[in-house]
């Protein structure tokens, strides 16, 4: 399993990559949204992919799941959805004001030189 969720994480990486390197800013934002994904899937599976009992008191202590990689990825999760909401209102905001997404526009270059 942790070699197909490492294929996975490889995908999200390169096609995050991808999108980061385009011109258009709403690519850009996505790309940054898959790669944080694909932070995520990286460090739930650094964590170990294993099934076992949820860590309560009283209870065999060799059948325990690691909460730790669990409670990482939720906060990961909260602090993505945070910067990639504030990137998509400052997206919005560019585009109601310059009326383009265009990266090499928002500079202020021409691409026509």
């Amino acid at each position: 399993m942790e070699v197909l969720m490492s294929v996975v994480i490889g995908i999200l990486f390169a096609a995050a990559t991808y999108l980061m390197l385009s011109k258009s800013l709403i690519r850009v934002i996505v790309g940054t949204g898959l790669l944080s994904h694909g932070a995520h899937l990286l460090l739930l599976t650094m964590g170990g992919l294993k099934q076992g009992a949820p860590p309560l008191l009283g209870e065999d202590a060799s059948a325990y799941v690691d909460p730790l990689p669990q409670a990482l990825i939720l906060t990961a999760i909260v602090i993505s959805f945070g910067v990639t909401s504030f990137m998509l209102v400052l997206a919005y905001r560019a585009y109601q004001e310059l009326g383009t997404d265009n990266m090499d526009q928002l500079r202020g270059n021409d691409s026509n030189e």
